[in-house]
């Protein structure tokens, strides 16, 4: 064979591997939920979404594409954020909604059991608003197993164990 040939062969053979690496590699992971949520699907970036309250500079870096030092410094400026509306507020001071929605998808605002709003228990996969505003309407949860108990009724099991990530670290 000439060089060429070579090359090409060697390119060609590339491409075949990248592309079998592409076809098997996993994207979500799907979950069965209970009678009172439909079937959803969780998305494995979920589980590594990074708190806005205790992450580093690098930590956002890594966690977010394309986020730059400016929203890096901006994100942490306003810390701590008690829930993902003032996130949402103090943010789009910078960039539009689509891109505070992009980013949402990377970070989280912590979980404070017994004092968060819809919005904030919606960062759980798979919670609905109705199921947010039910957990809310309880009366105070005494400890977080009790809370945990109470969410596994609306919640996948994956998507319980996403959600223990996001309690408390304020």
């Amino acid at each position: 064979m000439n060089r060429k040939t070579t090359l090409l062969s060697v390119i060609l053979l590339c491409l075949i591997v990248l592309s079998a690496c592409a076809s098997t590699a996993p994207t979500s992971t799907s979950s069965t939920t209970n009678s009172s949520s439909s079937n959803q699907s969780v998305d494995s970036a979920n589980a590594t979404k990074v708190n806005l309250n205790t992450a580093s500079g690098d930590d956002f870096i890594a966690a977010v594409p394309g986020l730059g030092n400016r929203m890096v410094r901006e994100f942490m400026e306003y810390r701590p954020y008690i829930s993902i509306q003032q996130f949402r507020q103090e943010i789009g001071k910078y960039v539009d909604d689509t891109q505070v929605a992009e980013y949402e998808k990377y970070v989280y605002v912590p979980i404070a059991i017994n004092d968060s709003d819809v919005e904030t228990l919606q960062q759980i996969p798979g919670l609905r608003a109705e199921e947010a505003a039910s957990l809310i309407s309880a009366p105070p949860f005494s400890s977080t197993d009790d809370f945990l108990t109470k969410l596994s009724q609306y919640i996948a099991a994956d998507e319980l164990e996403i959600a223990k990530t996001y309690l408390g670290g304020n």
